[in-house]
């Protein structure tokens, strides 16, 4: 991650900007299943809920802030100076974690499958691909340009699935799917995941682009909802492992549909104290979601299942952020697009205004589609524990479930 936040820092040209991020996200999707592997390993299950609700801040929160802060940045300094204010971060942890860090679980020798990691790469990358071209060169959904990548995106993911469950030491082990909590998790992950990126792709260009709010104001604007998930992360947290995830989860979920679809109707006249509750609404219900969500998944996995349970909690939460935001961002595009071939004068200022405050408003309402969605998973959300967790922690769990 430090050596891609110096290449992007440094880049000269957009193509070794985009390897930086490679470089960075790929440091990422190691970092992050580590450290859900590391909890699962140390802390005990009365209190992971209390330990994955601060966890949790880095995963929300994040991205709920980083419009203010990489505005502030942006208008003050050069762009570069995104990745330079991370480098020294980035040195230090690494610093302190080759100095204090050891191994929590046994080690084993193992291979890395090359098939596998490039039928993974083809099958996620055409996905996302696809679902970014759509909005296009005017090809619509039926472009070949559209339809080919997820074809080959999609059998990819069959193939890549049919090889996990044939090797004997898979890439990602599949039979977590096989713990109906923990998949009913992945589920409801994916589905809040495009969601939260619905508010924070949409909302900042609806912000700027309607209401002419700089970088700087967009991220001022957005910054209570993200300090209310930070605040809240602990106490959902400490909640969950005192009453169990359902209550949590059916109330983060039903303010999820109700702010998006307040979203709905956004236009150019929109109070700006209301589209700060509906945000506020937004953000609380995330802040809501995310604990329960993973705690319940993970929690019903036996020891041998967690490395390979958090990678596919991580791999499948950002792959369904990726989606979600090209799936929505096309959306609107389309929906814009198609309100100006039905007007007189499409090179009006307000008339293309008004134009992507329609697709806005489209976006928005399959947004809230798939947080129903996620509104009916989460009532069948119940507390879990491994098969192989000690007789009271599995009396306890079957407690909560009745």
């Amino acid at each position: 991650f430090a050596l891609g936040t110096l290449v992007a820092g440094l880049a000269p040209n957009f193509t070794v900007l985009l390897l930086g991020r490679v470089f960075q996200a790929s440091g990422t999707a190691i970092m992050l299943p580590l450290l859900t592997t590391t909890i699962l390993a140390l802390i005990p299950m009365e209190r992971r809920g209390a330990v994955m609700g601060t966890v949790s801040i880095v995963i929300s929160v994040a991205p709920a802030i980083g419009p203010t802060v990489s505005g502030l940045i942006v208008q003050a300094l050069s762009w570069r100076f995104l990745f330079f204010a991370v480098l020294p971060i980035a040195i230090g942890v690494l610093l302190y974690g080759a100095r204090f860090l050891g191994n929590v679980g046994e080690t084993r020798s193992a291979s890395l499958d090359v098939p596998s990691v490039i039928l993974a790469a083809l099958g996620f990358g055409g996905l996302v691909y696809g679902f970014s071209s759509a909005g296009e060169g005017g090809g619509g959904w039926s472009s070949p340009l559209v339809l080919a990548p997820i074809v080959v995106g999609v059998l990819s993911l069959i193939i890549f699935g049919w090889r996990q469950l044939t090797l004997s030491s898979p890439l990602l082990d599949l039979r977590a799917f096989s713990y109906r909590m923990f998949s009913l998790s992945v589920a409801l992950i994916m589905v809040v995941m495009m969601a939260l990126f619905a508010s924070a792709i949409l909302l900042p260009i609806y912000l700027q682009n309607i209401r002419g709010f700089t970088p700087l104001q967009t991220g001022l604007f957005l910054l209570p909802g993200g300090v209310l998930m930070g605040v809240a992360a602990p106490f959902v947290g400490r909640i969950f492992d005192r009453s169990g995830p359902l209550a949590l989860a059916i109330t983060g979920a039903t303010l999820l549909v109700v702010a998006l679809w307040g979203f709905t109707m956004l236009s150019a006249g929109t109070p700006v104290w209301l589209l700060l509750a509906m945000h506020i609404t937004f953000n609380s219900g995330l802040a809501l979601l995310f604990t329960p969500i993973f705690a319940t998944g993970l929690n019903q996995l036996p020891r041998s299942l967690h490395a390979h349970g958090s990678a596919i909690f991580s791999t499948l939460q950002q792959v369904a952020g990726a989606v979600g935001t090209a799936l929505l961002v096309t959306i609107m595009t389309t929906g814009a697009d198609s309100y100006l071939h039905n007007v007189e004068n499409p090179t009006d200022v307000a008339v293309q205004q008004a134009a992507l405050a329609s697709g806005l408003q489209t976006a928005f309402s399959v947004a809230g589609g798939i947080a129903v969605l996620g509104l009916i998973l989460a009532l069948f959300l119940r507390r879990s524990s491994p098969p192989d967790a000690p007789a009271e922690d599995r009396a306890a769990a079957a407690g909560f479930a009745h």
